[in-house]
Formats: structure tokens, C-alpha cells, sequence
């Protein structure tokens, strides 16, 4: 590691990095008082230079000193993540411009890498993102890369990440329409419009939990793996697929879907339901594109399981289904509750 010495510089500008490794230089020495520009704070990151002295980029809390972490430097400037940061930055602004957050809230990730995941930063609303105010983590949460600290919420992210080796990237956000069934405890039932039962089918409802915490990170883990969208009870959603992109589009099916449900409720007429013969066609069509879905797991691929009825004609929601995915009563349970109405109707009739 060939080290050079900045310290005499009072500014530290992009140029004086440029001429540095323009000289061979892999470490600068820097002056503690130092000023470093944004832009020379860009060209340490993209060369991987190391830095000694407290004229360092400032960290973000939590952050790994920038001395070592060459390695997270170099990804953290690398192609892949360059393109990574563009599609998460155009992806926030859809995420603002079609109303699925407000203020700074929302945040989207990238698996980079085994240990490395690109992360929006708190306090930065989606509509203003930059790819310079991306950040890099591990998957224990700890800073690698990056001046702006890390969203709080990363840990959902990281937990998805873990319990997921499919997911490539992770979105949460609070649109309208899905984040009204989740603060009412409830979930879309399924088998009314294709493009739902292909790309998100059944959601789940993960209990509340304090946003940031890990009690809140957990509360997802039971439901990723069988579903790649989840309604995080008073609060919104969380996506993950395999490009934010698609994590994006997941997020646009559920809260058009929800929104469609609730307009068709108010026509006053029962929701029709796709056949369950068409239900399977449709869930072959999920199987090949490898897709994640409960009712595709052995004994949940029986008929009266297929589809998520409303408890009464008209009823847009059903109870959020259990762990295990199952979400109607079938055989003795019911023919039991038929038994039980028929004979209460004939007693009534008799009297």
C-alpha cells in the first residue's frame, strides 16, 4: 500500500485525490481539520483509497472506518453497484410519484454480494435520492460504506436476505389501499384478477411491531419464504423479489388490486371469482416462473384451498390465512356448520 501525504492540505479537493493516484497512492494521510469535498469524498470510494487522519469523509454512525474497508470501497463504486443505486434511486421516485410514501418514509436494498447489501439512507425523502447517498452494509447491519447512516429499517431487509437466498432486493413502502387492510387486520382474498394470483397471489399480515427494532424484523420471517409480499399491520407493505424493479411492480399489483376491491365494493354487487380449475392454470403459470406461493406446497393444492372466500356475498377481505398458509375450512368443519344451519332453519319453520 503505497501511502501519500495530504496533510498540509487545509481543502481536500477531487483534483488533489485525482493526482494523488494519478502517483501510485492507495491510502491518504489527511490532516485532522481537513475540509473534503463532496466530490473528493467520491473519487476516494471509487478508487478504494484508504484514509488516516480525521479529515476522513465523515462515517455515518456505526459506520467501519474507511482505512479498512478498500474492499467494501471498490464494491461499493463497482459497476454492479452503480447500476444497482440507479435502479433503486428510479425506483423511489415511482414509489413518491405514485403516492406509496410521503415525507422520508419507505426504503429499498440490493444483495451485492455473500455479506454486502446496498441500502437507502434515513431521513432522505425517495423523491430526492441520489446514488451518492446509498449505503453499504453487511448483513449483521453494520455500516461498510457510504456518509449517509443507513435506514434503521435495513434490518427487515437483512432478515428477508437471510430467510430468502432467492431475494435479490427488498422494498417497503405505505401505499393508500394495502396499508388500509393491514390497519384493519385484514387480507385481499385471492382468485378474482389474474395478474394478482400470478406475480403476489395470497399476502400475509406480520403482527405490529416498533418500526426500526428487530421484534420488528422478525415479525416477517414465518411469511417470506412462502410469500414475496407482506402487510405489515399499521404501518404498509414489504416486497422482495429478485430486481427492485420487480420488487417495485409487486408493490403497484398488491395496492391497485386492494384500491380495485374497494371501488368494486361500492357497486353493491357480489365479487365474482375465478374458477378454481382456471386458479390452477394460473398457479402453474407461478410455478415456472418460480415464483413463491403457499397453495403450491403439497396438501395446499387441494380444491377448497385454492382460494381465499369472503366470509359474506359483497366482503372484499378475509382473515390474514395462519403460518401455514391455509385459510378455509374444508370437510367434517364444514359440512358440520351446514348440519348445524340446516336444522336451526327447520326448527324455526316448524314453530
Amino acid at each position: 500500500m503505497k501511502s501519500i501525504d495530504l496533510s498540509a492540505l487545509r481543502v481536500v479537493s477531487a483534483k488533489d485525490v485525482e493526482a494523488a493516484v494519478g502517483e501510485g497512492a492507495t491510502e491518504l494521510a489527511l490532516c485532522p481539520r481537513a475540509v473534503v469535498t463532496p466530490s473528493a469524498r467520491d473519487a476516494m470510494r471509487r478508487h478504494g483509497c484508504a484514509v488516516r487522519g480525521e479529515g476522513q469523509p465523515a462515517a455515518a454512525p456505526g459506520a467501519a472506518p474507511v482505512a479498512a474497508s478498500v474492499a467494501h470501497a471498490r464494491l461499493f463504486s463497482s459497476p454492479q453497484a452503480e447500476a444497482a443505486k440507479a435502479e433503486i434511486v428510479a425506483a423511489g421516485r415511482k414509489l413518491w410519484q405514485r403516492q406509496y410514501v410521503d415525507g422520508n418514509g419507505g426504503n429499498i436494498s440490493v444483495r451485492l454480494g455473500e455479506n454486502a447489501v446496498l441500502s437507502t439512507p434515513t431521513l432522505v425523502s425517495k423523491a430526492d435520492l441520489r446514488p451518492e447517498d446509498l449505503c453499504l452494509v453487511d448483513l449483521d447491519g453494520k455500516q461498510l460504506a457510504g456518509t449517509r447512516a443507513r435506514t434503521s429499517e435495513i434490518l427487515m431487509h437483512l432478515e428477508i436476505y437471510k430467510a430468502v437466498p432467492e431475494a435479490k432486493a427488498v422494498l417497503h413502502c405505505h401505499p393508500p389501499h394495502a396499508t388500509a387492510y393491514a390497519i384493519t387486520g385484514r387480507v385481499p382474498p385471492t382468485c378474482v384478477i389474474p395478474e394478482y394470483e400470478v406475480f403476489v397471489g395470497g399476502v400475509a399480515l406480520a403482527q405490529y411491531e416498533t418500526p426500526g427494532t428487530q421484534a420488528f424484523a422478525d415479525a416477517v420471517i414465518p411469511f417470506v419464504r412462502k410469500h414475496n409480499t407482506v402487510l405489515l399491520q399499521n404501518h404498509g407493505i414489504v416486497c422482495w423479489a429478485d430486481t427492485v424493479t420487480h420488487a417495485e411492480w409487486y408493490a403497484e399489483v398488491v395496492d391497485t388490486y386492494c384500491w380495485t376491491l374497494m371501488l368494486a365494493h361500492q357497486l353493491g354487487a357480489p365479487i365474482t371469482f375465478i374458477p378454481e380449475n382456471k386458479t390452477k392454470d394460473l398457479l402453474a403459470i407461478k410455478k415456472r416462473l418460480g415464483l413463491p406461493d403457499a397453495r403450491l406446497d403439497g396438501e395446499a393444492m387441494r380444491e377448497c384451498q385454492l382460494c381465499d372466500l369472503p366470509e359474506m356475498a359483497g366482503a372484499i377481505a378475509v382473515p390474514p390465512p395462519s403460518p401455514n398458509g391455509r385459510s378455509c375450512s374444508c370437510g367434517d368443519d364444514t359440512e358440520a356448520i351446514v348440519a348445524a344451519v340446516t336444522d336451526a332453519v327447520m326448527a324455526a319453520l316448524q314453530k
